[in-house]
């Protein structure tokens, strides 16, 4: 039964990143993240009103983890067990959950907005836009500092945004959805700032082990896509490898290596967050200067990376059916 759980879910996988390549994540969408981020944001809230002390405001947040966490599982588990003997409603269902987890599309079209901001040489533009997709401090960027952040931004969600949601969609939608909710968490609340440190603490903790795996195995697919954008494969591996533990996070750093080695870019450097300055050591070799194109290339890096892994899985289906059958 597993064997045949896994089959359909792979089949699932495939419809659901098929049907965002076409259509994405319209607008005014009731996206499910929507919600996880109400629900994210009244804690926070309601934390930072009940308690003010450090220590408190830690276990808050790991609070906030246990029940963003159980909320983002046991909801869509739920709506699925009640459609299990319903077929072709249960694979709809399963397959809009997992849908709703990726962001490859999304990701793709608020990049190019900075993209072609940049080639229209509109700076306050490219600002604006960039605003949208990062989490750093956007006023007052200049154009290699906004090509730097659109980049590592694309590089970060090739990660956390297409690659990681698939892994634990193989195991079924309300995976997808358990590490959407963390990942959601991390991305509102942790920042090890002094607004974040305490509150932020779990989420961040939570999220670097959530993405452990994911991370280094979207590096792999980002240095194997290297030469779709003119890179070397082995340079990209050289550089993901030697600069694996430049980053602050434990996973940020394989994504982003990975990137800056096929395009012979560096990335890293130092970043504002909510007003605060965080320094970072650089990623890569500064053999080519960064251009507006690298955004672009960077966006071809991470759909070629979502092909290697699903061909990766559809050799494992093909394995699968032909062991169950």
């Amino acid at each position: 039964m597993f064997t045949l759980f896994l089959i359909i879910n792979f089949i699932n996988i495939f419809a659901a990143v098929l049907v965002d390549w076409i259509i994405g994540d319209p607008y005014k969408f009731p996206h499910p993240v929507i919600y996880i981020g109400k629900l994210i944001s009244y804690l926070e809230i309601k934390g930072r009103n009940l308690y003010k002390d450090e220590k408190n405001l830690k276990i808050w947040g790991g609070i906030i983890v246990l029940i963003v966490g159980m909320v983002s599982f046991f909801i869509p588990f739920i709506l699925l067990m009640i459609l299990r003997k319903n077929i072709i409603l249960y694979q709809i269902v399963n397959i809009f959950l997992i849908w709703t987890t990726i962001s490859a599309r999304c990701l793709a079209v608020e990049a190019k907005k900075v993209y072609y901001a940049l080639k229209k040489d509109n700076i306050i533009d490219a600002r604006t836009k960039l605003s949208n997709i990062v989490g750093r401090d956007t006023a007052g960027l200049n154009s290699e500092e906004i090509i730097r952040a659109g980049v590592e931004t694309v590089a970060e969600n090739t990660s956390d945004g297409v690659i990681a949601p698939l892994i634990y969609a193989v195991f079924g939608a309300p995976f997808a959805m358990l590490y959407k909710g963390i990942n959601t968490m991390d991305s509102m609340l942790g920042y090890m700032n002094k607004k974040y440190r305490y509150i932020g603490f779990f989420p961040a903790k939570v999220d670097d082990i959530f993405n452990f795996i994911p991370a280094r195995i979207t590096g792999i697919f980002m240095c194997i896509s290297a030469s779709i954008v003119k890179g070397s494969v082995a340079h990209a591996f050289k550089i993901m490898i030697r600069d694996r533990k430049n980053h602050k996070s434990p996973n940020c750093a394989y994504p982003e290596g990975a990137a800056a080695g096929a395009m012979n870019i560096q990335l890293g450097g130092t970043n504002k967050y909510f007003g605060e300055l965080v320094h970072k050591p650089t990623i890569g070799d500064k053999s080519v200067e960064l251009n507006f194109r690298h955004i672009k290339e960077s966006i071809k890096l991470m759909y070629f990376s979502e092909i290697n892994i699903m061909i990766f899985f559809a050799i494992i289906c093909i394995i699968l059916i032909l062991t169950y059958f």
